[in-house]
């Protein structure tokens, strides 16, 4: 198809606007691209070939669905808004490689969905252009489901992915950071301007590219304990480890108790959240766990 009669241009998205009599619904996040080109990026970005399995989450009316059907196997998209269905229908017509899964993704057995549409062993990726509003939401069902995709290269909001790729000792840095890195290599690939939606959201967005990790970085007593402790540490960024940690441990080890245990691993209490890479993390978790609740053993 030529890029004349692409839908991801200003005039195309709005004839289509027009045809349908839709209107754009805020609760759904919904933005629109009207930029081939920033597509095309993404789709190279995303490492997407002619072999390639696509799973795309809220199409819109189609514009990165057209580019993943021109360049991979399949799409399978998932879309929430039953008044784009039709709308997909006839954009995407001329693509025998896509299938729309009216669906919530939040609420989606993913895993049964891929092995409906996809070959055994076939290389899937994750290709989407989210809602600000449920970014994260969705992302850490994506990694927890661990299913077998091998990437997820999304457009999400800048801010948000500077977090979700962001090192030790910077501003970005929080729990959200070691959750994502914890199950993916996290980069932010490109900048996004807000000039190429339709309508233009308030600010700048970022690709971001995780690629799935085979095993965490880490070794880990207990998953659940770990991502509890990491947020506890960051529960109040200006506060040091010891002091939330005292706050969020205070019904499981004496504060003495956890100073000493803090001792033997080499960790200063008086550090911030913010300073402590994964593995100090995961130091600390393995060392508090046999003395908590949390542990029936």
């Amino acid at each position: 198809m030529s890029e004349t009669k692409a839908i991801a241009t200003p005039n195309k998205t709005k004839e289509i606007l027009k045809k349908y009599g839709f209107s754009f619904k805020k609760s759904l996040g919904q933005n629109f691209l009207i930029d081939v080109n920033t597509l095309k990026n993404i789709i190279h970005h995303a490492g997407i070939d002619e072999k390639t399995g696509a799973i795309e989450i809220g199409p819109g009316m189609g514009a990165l669905t057209e580019q993943l059907a021109i360049h991979s196997n399949k799409v399978v998209a998932f879309e929430i808004d039953q008044r784009l269905v039709p709308i997909l229908k006839e954009t995407l017509g001329a693509y025998q490689n896509v299938d729309i899964v009216n669906q919530d993704i939040l609420e989606a057995d993913i895993m049964q969905v891929m092995k409906d549409h996809f070959s055994p062993g076939q290389d899937v990726k994750i290709v989407a252009n989210l809602p600000y509003y449920i970014t994260t939401p969705i992302l850490m069902k994506l990694l927890m489901d661990k299913l077998p995709v091998s990437s997820i290269t999304v457009m999400i909001q800048k801010e948000v992915a500077e977090r979700m790729a962001a090192v030790p000792n910077t501003k970005s840095y929080g729990s959200l950071s070691i959750a994502v890195q914890y199950y993916t290599e996290a980069r932010v690939v490109m900048t996004v301007p807000k000039t190429v939606f339709m309508p233009q959201p308030n600010v700048d967005s970022s690709v971001l590219h995780l690629e799935l990790r085979e095993k965490p970085p880490v070794i880990i007593d207990d998953e659940a304990f770990f991502f509890e402790l990491v947020q506890a540490s960051f529960a109040q960024r200006r506060k040091t480890l010891r002091n939330n940690l005292v706050r969020f441990f205070a019904d499981d080890i004496e504060k003495e108790k956890m100073e000493q245990l803090m001792q033997d691993i080499n960790i200063d209490g008086t550090r911030r959240g913010e300073s402590l890479t994964i593995e100090e993390f995961a130091s600390l978790a393995n060392q508090f766990f046999p003395h908590t609740k949390r542990n029936n053993n």
